[in-house]
Order: C-alpha cells, then structure tokens, then sequence
C-alpha cells in the first residue's frame, strides 16, 4: 500500500471538514479509553466548533482520496507551534502516518521553530512517537480531576526526526 501524501486541508470544504471532525472523534474515543478519561474536549466539539478554531490543517491523503489522519496546529506569537491534535482514523492505526505527519511538519513546515505538544500521558502510542521523533518531555500536569497530561517540546537544535 503507497503511503499517504501529505498536503494542507481545507475544511471550509464541507465533506473535507465533516472527514477530519469524524475521524477526529474516533481517534479521541480510542484516546479515552487508552487514558481512562472521557472528558477530551475535541470529543464534545461539535462540527461548527471545529472549524471556528484558529487552527492550519495538514493532512494525510489516502490513494482514492480518503483521509488517513491529520495534524492541526497554531502559531504562536514568539514563533513557536503548539500542535492542537495529531489524529489517525483507528482503521489506519499502526501504519506510520502518524510518524509520516509529524515528521513531514517539523522538517517541511517549521524546521528551525520549537514545537509543543501534549497527550494523556497514559496514551503509550503517542507517548513513544513524540519521544522516538526526539520531542523532549516536560512536566506532567493535571488540567482537571483524573486527567493526567504530558508535555513534549521539540527545539531545532534537539531533533532530526528525518533520520528516525
């Protein structure tokens, strides 16, 4: 199977953004069950909401044209990236288009900027990616009640995730 190609999306496109808003619900479901926690925002986020973020969409386009995953992200104002979801269809699960997203924004979209990112630090799968494309972790924190988060930081000068 050819890997996916990785191109921007659009979600003022109706059917792109119902896509990435479905497979973004399956994914965080999988996420909650991993972390035992069902309160992820995303999971309540209706599809209008979704779209309303101030978030850039890169996503990973199957052959036939189907979704596999996507990455979201906003830019922060000292020039930094702080990634708001990284989020594979379950039915793709295991397949490195996870990898393939991540890699492809921190060499081709912002290879010399500090990358943040956060997941539930018991979601073992993302855990290890962010750590095997070299993100450094930081301190765990609890936003709310029975929900333990880990932060990653990924500094140019730290990774070379295009050799992993």
């Amino acid at each position: 199977m050819p890997s996916p190609q990785i191109c921007p999306l659009d979600l003022s496109h109706d059917a792109t953004a119902a896509a990435v808003h479905r497979i973004g619900r399956a994914a965080y479901t999988v996420e909650a069950e991993l972390i035992g926690f069902d309160g992820i925002p995303a999971l309540r986020e209706s599809l209008a909401q979704m779209r309303e973020r101030p978030l850039r969409w890169l996503g990973a386009v199957a052959e036939g044209g189907g979704i596999a995953g996507f990455l979201a992200w906003e830019e922060e104002p000292d020039g930094s990236v702080c990634v708001d979801r990284l989020c594979v269809d379950p039915a793709r699960f295991r397949r490195g288009i996870a990898s393939l997203l991540l890699r492809h924004a921190l060499t081709e979209l912002f290879p010399d900027r500090p990358v943040e990112v956060t997941t539930g630090a018991a979601n073992a799968p993302a855990v290890t990616l962010y750590e095997r494309l070299g993100f450094t972790r930081g301190a765990d924190f609890s936003p709310t009640p029975g929900l333990r988060m880990a932060s990653f930081r990924s500094s140019p000068a730290e990774s070379s995730p295009s050799g992993v």
